[in-house]
């Protein structure tokens, strides 16, 4: 069936914003876009639905969540203000406390707060790969979910190594064509160099795209550049004998391997410019998660320094256990008014740089612009239909303008992914949001009454 949909603007984000404009999709992909009057005379037959004041804009790109753990929203606050120990409880509540159902409820209820905020394609770590897997695809989005491995003791790399490719390899009889494989090194505190030059060989020969959280936190950059601080502490106590690289993070990754998979690396806080000419060179790209840097103290990663020296960036959510949300246009708002406030006096980035990024540049950031990204005949029909006629968003003399700095992912009206709509007009159309709601309602309380006893209160 030929479907069109028109709105005020289209924004096609590789071309010029089309007034009173349009979209035809036929099966997954898009077979024109134009000025809507056009359109419908050369498609009179196409099933028409015209949104009125409001955008049609490529589906938003979150290229780090862990959907896995929107169980956890809330739950680990507390711990915010020292990262080793958020770290600590997330993962004994993630491995102790949650079953493989629970995990994988997380994930799908995680999913169902993408599709609805207009996310169409999602970028996951997950150490339970599976059942984010299934949460995408019980959803109808699109992604790369990343095995996680960790294992910072080099003298166990090989069994942690042969432990991934064993997972990877049982992933892969559940890929579909939305939903694909790619792995991930946890960070350079978390797994071993030699551990990092298997996993970097693999992905090469096997073909998989890889992520990895760099540069993020004070306490990496402590031990990567000095070998002291919380996490070189945490070694000595479990009788693992790693040495510190002595070196940044960036290079670390460069040392052994990871770079010339041309990676997503996540977050890049803490880098210098001899990081980021080597991040360019490699090919690599970025997923900027300004809120919940932000929400941890880590510092602000320099935005509009990757986007000067042409690097792909996208945004990334990051968990909803350390940001809260998965809303790709506040996301948007606020790196551009982080990247304002701390670069006073200097040229600004604008609301169509952010919005860029939240569509083309994940992306291009992901490996995937070929597919999504834009809208372009021939590409997926991955699109989010914003509403502009809200009393926060009138007047809206410029569309991007409106889209970044006005609106939230509480405005999307509908997502569609692959010419499919998976929400519209408030509904999810392929899952039973209440049956999920109600399962998330009996984590918390597991969860709640576990923190409880383990506080003593």
């Amino acid at each position: 069936m030929t479907k069109l949909y028109s709105a005020r603007w289209v924004l096609p984000i590789s071309t010029a914003p089309i007034e009173q404009g349009a979209i035809v999709i036929e099966g997954d992909s898009i077979v024109a876009l134009g000025e809507q009057q056009d359109l419908a005379k050369r498609f009179p037959d196409a099933d028409s639905s015209d949104f009125g004041v409001a955008a049609i804009i490529p589906g938003l790109v979150n290229t780090h969540s862990h959907l896995e753990l929107t169980g956890m929203r809330g739950f680990l606050e507390a711990e915010e203000s020292n990262f080793f120990a958020w770290l600590k409880k997330l993962t004994v509540a993630r491995l102790e406390k949650l079953t493989p159902d629970d995990l994988q409820v997380s994930a799908i209820w995680g999913a169902c707060e993408a599709a609805r905020a207009g996310v169409t394609c999602l970028g996951d770590a997950s150490d339970s790969a599976l059942e984010s897997m299934n949460g995408l695809t019980s959803v109808g989005l699109r992604g790369i979910v990343y095995q996680e491995s960790f294992g910072p003791d080099p003298q166990l790399a090989r069994e942690n190594f042969d432990a991934l490719k064993s997972k990877v390899a049982a992933l892969r009889e559940v890929e579909t064509s939305l939903v694909s494989v790619g792995v991930s090194p946890h960070a350079p505190y978390t797994v071993s160099a030699p551990q990092l030059e298997l996993i970097s060989e693999f992905a090469l020969t096997a073909k998989l795209p890889v992520m990895m959280h760099v540069a993020e936190s004070e306490a990496e950059e402590l031990f990567v550049r000095e070998g002291r601080g919380p996490f070189a502490d945490g070694f000595v106590k479990r009788g693992i004998n790693r040495d510190a690289p002595f070196t940044s993070s960036i290079e670390y990754l460069a040392r052994h391997g990871i770079l010339t998979t041309r990676p997503l690396l996540t977050h890049c806080i803490h880098v210098d410019e001899a990081d980021i000419q080597a991040i360019k060179h490699s090919g690599a790209g970025i997923a900027h998660c300004p809120k919940s840097n932000a929400k941890f103290g880590h510092g602000r990663a320099p935005f509009e320094k990757f986007l000067a020296a042409g690097i792909p960036v996208g945004f990334g959510s990051d968990s909803v256990a350390s940001n809260n949300i998965c809303d790709l246009l506040e996301e948007a708002r606020f790196a551009v008014l982080w990247s304002r406030a701390a670069n006073a006096g200097s040229q600004h980035l604008s609301a169509s740089d952010a919005l860029i990024a939240a569509t083309r540049g994940g992306a291009q950031a992901m490996g995937l612009a070929d597919k999504v990204g834009t809208l372009e005949t021939g590409r997926q029909a991955d699109f989010a239909v914003v509403g502009l006629d809200g009393v926060h968003q009138q007047p809206a003399y410029d569309p991007y303008a409106a889209l970044v700095f006005a609106s939230s992912g509480r405005d999307v009206i509908l997502t569609v992914v692959a010419g499919k709509e998976i929400y519209r007009d408030g509904h999810l159309t392929t899952i039973d949001e209440k049956r999920i709601a109600s399962r998330i309602r009996e984590i918390e309380a597991k969860l709640r009454v576990d923190s409880t006893k383990s506080t003593g209160v």
